[in-house]
């Protein structure tokens, strides 16, 4: 994972368990000085939303517990790998793209991040500048010139 994904997930946590969370038990609180639970639905609403806001919790702790910040300092830029900025064109459609290869929980395609996990970044790992790649999409069988490659 790149250090910027990594501080990211690190900010989205500690919003979650700082703002998030204080804010939920308060709406827990309120709704259960209103009276009988049973047919309480704030009270029910806002327990689920602990539940829902609490697992997203979990589920960043773990990812954080497991990741790897990867130093940008020892990545080659003569081969396709993880944070590597690649440029390609469709052979077919000669429209060129540029996609940086990042992990599972850092891919955007409006930022123009793509998983390491996907079909594209699948196959374009290890090639070189001038490499041709054929990618299995939804769509059918893409061809894919790399251009460049940078970090």
């Amino acid at each position: 994972m790149s250090q910027e994904g990594y501080d990211k997930l690190v900010a989205e946590l500690h919003e979650l368990e700082s703002v998030e969370l204080p804010r939920v038990k308060e709406a827990i609180a309120e709704a259960r000085d209103k009276g009988d639970l049973s047919e309480n639905f704030e009270y029910h609403a806002a327990k689920r939303a602990q539940a829902r806001l609490l697992s997203q919790i979990s589920y960043k702790q773990k990812v954080l517990a497991n990741a790897r910040v990867i130093d940008m300092s020892r990545l080659s830029a003569n081969r396709v790998q993880l944070l590597s900025k690649v440029e390609m064109t469709n052979i077919s459609t000669n429209k060129k793209m540029v996609y940086t290869i990042v992990s599972a929980h850092e891919a955007s395609l409006s930022e123009g991040k793509i998983s390491i996990k996907s079909p594209i970044a699948q196959a374009l790992l290890n090639k070189e500048v001038g490499d041709v790649v054929e990618v299995k999409v939804p769509a059918g069988v893409m061809k894919l010139r790399v251009e460049s490659i940078n970090l």
